[in-house]
């Protein structure tokens, strides 16, 4: 079986670099408990939501993330029992495909490079199940659908839910 697995905010931690990198900046203490249903962006005044949107064009912001818990014990698992594919966009923002790159090498080395679909849009992809944080990604697929909660998904509704890696183990293993 083919399994699809996004990067962003489902094993790589991008929701908390934002904050992370939005704290330091400004000196403040944003929290994803004050972000519950939003995106970061649209929790900061709106002079300083520009900031947040040139994260991800910063040189060095995919590769200094963090793996989500869990993630890189079950998705080892995974791999033993099906196809598992990253399928991650990555092409709004240029530098996050060498970036993206180098980060599964180094934390997700058992994802061969074959395996990585680094694209624009994932209604191509055509497989047993997809595990995502975007419902818009959800949407067309073909196959199994589970969304994993961020928490700008917390009040997205209609699609198999996965709050952590140790849930999708419990579906998947």
């Amino acid at each position: 079986m083919t399994l699809f697995v996004d990067m962003d905010e489902v094993f790589a931690d991008t929701y908390n670099a934002h904050l992370s990198r939005y704290n330091t900046e400004f000196n403040e203490n944003l929290t994803e408990l004050d972000c519950i249903g939003k995106e970061v962006w649209q929790c900061v005044p709106k002079v300083r939501q520009r900031s947040i949107h040139e994260h991800a064009r910063t040189d060095g912001f995919f590769t200094a993330l963090e793996p989500i818990k869990d993630s890189k014990e079950v998705l080892k698992e995974l791999s033993l029992k099906y196809n598992v594919f990253v399928a991650s966009a990555a092409m709004q923002f240029p530098n996050s495909l060498r970036e993206k790159s180098d980060w599964l090498d180094k934390h997700y080395p058992f994802i061969h490079w074959k395996n990585r679909i680094l694209c624009g849009s994932k209604h191509i992809l055509f497989g047993d199940i997809l595990i995502d944080d975007r419902s818009y990604n959800l949407e067309n697929f073909n196959g199994r659908k589970i969304l994993f909660t961020s928490p700008h998904n917390i009040h997205t509704q209609g699609y198999e839910r996965a709050n952590n890696w140790l849930e999708i183990a419990d579906k998947l293993l």
